[in-house]
């Protein structure tokens, strides 16, 4: 998981979306509410193209699922189920792109809360995964630096996934050769060639991957993170190199 941003929604799809909501909220009961959400869903034509649009807009890598990182994101994901929350079933605040193995297999309807009730889960719109989750790159696992960390591998089963674990090794080191590609071809006077590598790098798969190496090489334990990979960590930290690539996400690290 990668921090995103909340793209804007076309003004006529926030009317509409908001009409439904309107129309939810006058139900006498919370069944007739959450009826009338699943109703109005399960009939969303009149907004679903502004959705897809706005979250492949958002979306890691081209339309990858905003959980994983790894397929394409194919669902409309609610954050906060509508089977819990009817009134944010058209709330686009609550809508993420997921892939329907995220979507159908591991999320579903879990939403776990702490004891005050606040959500266990990460909303990567609304703050940093980095803050919750660490990835251990040569091993492709994510490790749990919160609560909320440890709720998101445990509900999306980020580290029982095999094939998320092996990507996410493979992606460590196509990312490793892109860098390497990139300052060679810096050297070179080729900056077309650099700015290739740059787009291209970014829009693979578990990007997350990518994030997280220009992330932990400026930790204060960057040399015992990157233990054993000392000329990575050197390029990682070249300012050149990191204004090069994180320019191009508008992200700092």
């Amino acid at each position: 998981m990668i921090r995103l941003r909340r793209a804007v929604l076309p003004a006529a799809a926030v009317e509409r979306l908001r009409d439904y909501t309107d129309d939810i909220r006058q139900q006498a009961t919370e069944k007739e509410r959450k009826d009338r959400a699943k109703e109005l869903w399960e009939n969303r034509r009149r907004v679903r193209p502004a959705l897809l649009m706005g979250l492949a807009e958002m979306a890691p890598g081209h339309e990858r699922c905003m959980y994983c990182g790894d397929s394409q994101g194919t669902d409309i994901d609610h954050f906060e189920p509508k089977s819990l929350a009817p009134l944010r079933t058209f709330d686009w605040l609550n809508h993420l792109l997921a892939c329907s193995f995220c979507n159908s297999n591991q999320k579903r309807s879990r939403f776990p809360t702490a004891a005050d009730g606040s959500p266990l889960l990460v909303d990567p719109t609304a703050e940093d995964p980095l803050d919750h989750l660490r990835l251990v790159l040569p091993l492709g696992t994510y490790r749990g630096l919160t609560d909320r960390g440890r709720a998101c591998i445990e509900v999306f089963g980020l580290n029982e996934r095999a094939v998320l674990v092996k990507g996410r090794m493979d992606a460590y080191w196509t990312a490793r050769d892109s860098i390497e590609l990139w300052r060679i071809a810096m050297d070179k006077g080729d900056r077309d060639k650099a700015t290739r590598i740059v787009r291209v790098a970014w829009n693979r798969p578990l990007i997350d991957v990518l994030v997280a190496m220009f992330h932990q090489s400026g930790h204060p334990a960057a040399d015992a993170l990157f233990v054993g990979e000392e000329e990575v960590l050197e390029l990682l930290r070249e300012p050149e190199l990191r204004s090069a690539f994180l320019h191009f996400r508008g992200v700092s690290y």
